[in-house]
């Protein structure tokens, strides 16, 4: 089991320096650009990538000042959703209850990144399909080949597939890693965390 340990902390090592640093400054400008526009960030996953949202809504909220929210956060809106209109039209149905608007932003954590022909994610799908018809900015952290979110994304980081048996736990793991780089950023953060403030 240890040499598993070892593998899977060389595969992360790997990543880390894979990863390409333009496109990550790239999504700090645009989410520096939707603040000051005073643009909404809506945040979309599911499974893990849920969990991850509801995390970087604090996160962008607390550190970064930035009006967040993501559907998964309201449990009742999101399953009577799924009971009365299906899983398909969740999240997009919740942004046009949220009267998305050209100034906001989705950030897509994903670890497919959704495609309608295999039917993965299709929710992610309709939700960008409506974002790109109104004008809101997408960003996102997805896996692989970064599915649709990659398509049509205006900055997307896709995490280098490094070992093909690990591609969810090393994308779940990297959309934290990116995002607490993204509010810790000298052009994001706006407020000093509790422990670094700490003496």
């Amino acid at each position: 089991m240890s040499s598993y340990t070892s593998q899977h902390l060389a595969e992360t090592a790997e990543i880390v320096q894979r990863l390409d640093p333009e496109t990550l400054e790239k999504m700090v400008d645009l989410l520096t650009d939707i603040r000051s526009r005073g643009g909404r960030l809506f945040f979309l996953g599911v499974g893990g990538s849920a969990a991850n949202a509801s995390h970087a809504v604090n996160d962008f909220r607390k550190i970064a000042g930035m009006e967040c929210y993501a559907p998964t956060d309201n449990v009742s809106e999101l399953t009577a959703r799924t009971n009365d209109e299906g899983w398909a039209s969740v999240f997009v149905e919740w942004l046009k209850g949220s009267r998305l608007q050209s100034k906001d932003a989705l950030m897509v954590f994903s670890v497919g990144g959704g495609n309608l022909e295999k039917n993965v994610s299709p929710n992610l799908v309709s939700a960008l399909q409506y974002a790109k018809e109104i004008g809101a900015s997408v960003l996102g952290i997805v896996g692989r080949d970064g599915g649709y979110t990659a398509q049509v994304a205006d900055a997307c980081s896709i995490i280098p597939t490094v070992n093909s048996q690990n591609i969810t736990p090393h994308s779940e793991a990297f959309q934290a890693v990116i995002w607490h780089l993204f509010v810790s950023h000298p052009k994001l953060k706006v407020q000093q965390t509790k422990w670094e403030s700490t003496r």
